[in-house]
C-alpha cells in the first residue's frame, strides 16, 4: 500500500475516533441532564462550551500544523483532547462539566484544520475532494457507532464509564501516528527543483506566509465563512441536540434511539463518500466552478426543504426520514467545501481551513445556545427545525457566489 493511502486509512480512523468523543456526550444526554440535574438551557451551555473554544482555536491550531508539521501537533492534540474525554467522566456537576467540555474543544479543533493540511501536501489536486470525502465520512460513521458503543456502556456501567474507554482509545492512535507519520515526502513533486520548494513549504510556511491583512479584504473569504457558518448552524444541531430532541421531543425510547441516531450519520457518510466522488468527477469533466459550488448549493438547498419537512410533519417515523434525509444530502457539499479550503487557500489550506472551520463552530454555538433557549421557553422542539431550514437556505445561496477560480493565497 502506498504511504500516502496509509495516512490516509490513519486520517479516516482518526475522524470516526474525533466523531465517538464529540457525539459520545449527546448520546448520553439524556442521563447526564437527569444525574447532573441539568435545565434544557443549561444543557445548551454544556453544548456551547465545546464549540466555543472548538471554534476560537479552529486558526491557531490550523496554523501550528502548518508551522511545526502535523506529525507533532496532530500526536498532541488528540492526546489532549483524549485526556479530556476521560475527565468528563469525572464531572459532578453544571461549572465542571462546562470547564472540561471547553478545554475538550480546544484539543479537537486541531483535528479537520490539520487533517486537510496533510491531504494538501500528499494528494494531488483531482484526489483532494475523495480524500476529504473518505475522512468526512469516517467522523460521520464515528458518530453512527455511538450509540452502539454508549447506550450498552451505559445500560451496564453508567454514561461515566464510556467517557473512560473512549479516552483511552484516543491515546492508542496519538501513539501510533508519533510512530508511523513523518512530515516529509510530496505525491505532488514533479522535479527536483519543485521537490525542494514544497519540502521547504512544508516545513516552514504558516501562519507567518498568510498575510491576513489581505486575506480580511478579500470577498471570497467571507463568502466562505459565512457559507460555513450558516450550514454548520444546521449541522451542529445533529452533533449536539439531536440525541435529546429525538428522546424528548419525539418520544423515542433508549432501544429505538440506538438506531434513530445512527441511521441518520450513516446516510451523512455516504453522502461525504458520494459527494467526493462527485466533485472530483464533476470538476475533472466540467470545471471547478461546477465541481465546487454547484454540488455544495444544490445540495443544501435540498436539505432545507427535508429540515422543513420534519419539522412540519408529525410522528416518529416522518422525523426520522426526513431528518436522515437532510444530514445525508447536506453532507453532498462537506467535501466541496472543504476542498475549496485547498482550492483557495493553496499551501496554506489548514490556516485557512481553519478560518472557514471557526466561522462553522460560531454558528454551531449559535445554534446550541438558541436551541435550548428557544425549547425553554416554548416547550417545542420542532420550533428550532424551522429556524435551522432557513439558515440553510441561506448557506446554499452564499455558496453559489464563491469563485473557487480565483484563490485566496497565490502559490
Amino acid at each position: 500500500m502506498k504511504r500516502k493511502n496509509v495516512i490516509l486509512t490513519m486520517l479516516v480512523i482518526l475522524g470516526m475516533v474525533t466523531f465517538l468523543d464529540r457525539i459520545n456526550i449527546s448520546v448520553a444526554g439524556s442521563s447526564i441532564m437527569h444525574d447532573l440535574q441539568l435545565s434544557p438551557s443549561e444543557w445548551g451551555w454544556v453544548q456551547s462550551a465545546f464549540i466555543l473554544s472548538y471554534g476560537l482555536m479552529q486558526i491557531p491550531m490550523g496554523a501550528l500544523g502548518d508551522r511545526f508539521g502535523h506529525r507533532k501537533i496532530l500526536s498532541l492534540i488528540v492526546l489532549w483532547w483524549s485526556l479530556f474525554t476521560a475527565f468528563t467522566g469525572l464531572a459532578g456537576g453544571l461549572a465542571s462539566l462546562l470547564v472540561i467540555r471547553f478545554m475538550f474543544g480546544i484539543g479537537e479543533a486541531g483535528s479537520s484544520p490539520c487533517s486537510t493540511g496533510v491531504i494538501s501536501r500528499w494528494f494531488e489536486k483531482h484526489e483532494v475532494g475523495k480524500a476529504q470525502g473518505y475522512v468526512w465520512a469516517a467522523s460521520r460513521m464515528g458518530g453512527a457507532l455511538t450509540p452502539f458503543v454508549v447506550i450498552p456502556v451505559m445500560v451496564t456501567v453508567g454514561w461515566r464509564s464510556a467517557f473512560y474507554l473512549l479516552g483511552a482509545l484516543g491515546i492508542v492512535w496519538a501513539i501510533v501516528w508519533w510512530l508511523f507519520y513523518r512530515d516529509s515526502g510530496f505525491t505532488r513533486v514533479t522535479s527536483p527543483a519543485s521537490a525542494t520548494s514544497l519540502t521547504s513549504s512544508a516545513s516552514s510556511s504558516g501562519a507567518g506566509g498568510l498575510r491576513w491583512s489581505a486575506v480580511l479584504c478579500n470577498s471570497q473569504f467571507w463568502l466562505l465563512c459565512g457559507m460555513y457558518f450558516f450550514y454548520a448552524f444546521g449541522s451542529w444541531f445533529f452533533f449536539s441536540w439531536f440525541p435529546t430532541f429525538m428522546e424528548l421531543g419525539r418520544g423515542f425510547d433508549k432501544t429505538e434511539l440506538t438506531y434513530a441516531v445512527a441511521v441518520p450519520f450513516i446516510m451523512s457518510m455516504m453522502g461525504n463518500i458520494a459527494g467526493g466522488h462527485l466533485t472530483d468527477k464533476l470538476t475533472h469533466r466540467y470545471g471547478i466552478k461546477i465541481g465546487r459550488k454547484a454540488l455544495g448549493s444544490s445540495s443544501l438547498a435540498i436539505s432545507a426543504v427535508c429540515m422543513f419537512l420534519a419539522a412540519f410533519i408529525p410522528g416518529k417515523m416522518a422525523v426520522f426520514v426526513f431528518l436522515s434525509l437532510c444530514f445525508g444530502i447536506f453532507d453532498l457539499m462537506l467535501p466541496s467545501a472543504w476542498a475549496l479550503c485547498i482550492d483557495l487557500g493553496k499551501q496554506q489550506a489548514g490556516t485557512l481551513s481553519g478560518a472557514m472551520n471557526t466561522a462553522g463552530n460560531i454558528g454551531g454555538f449559535c445554534c446550541g445556545i438558541l436551541f435550548g433557549e428557544l425549547v425553554q421557553q416554548s416547550g417545542n422542539y420542532n420550533l428550532p427545525l424551522y429556524m435551522i431550514a432557513v439558515m440553510l437556505i441561506i448557506s446554499a445561496v452564499l455558496f453559489a457566489f464563491i469563485n473557487p477560480e480565483k484563490p485566496i493565497v497565490k502559490e
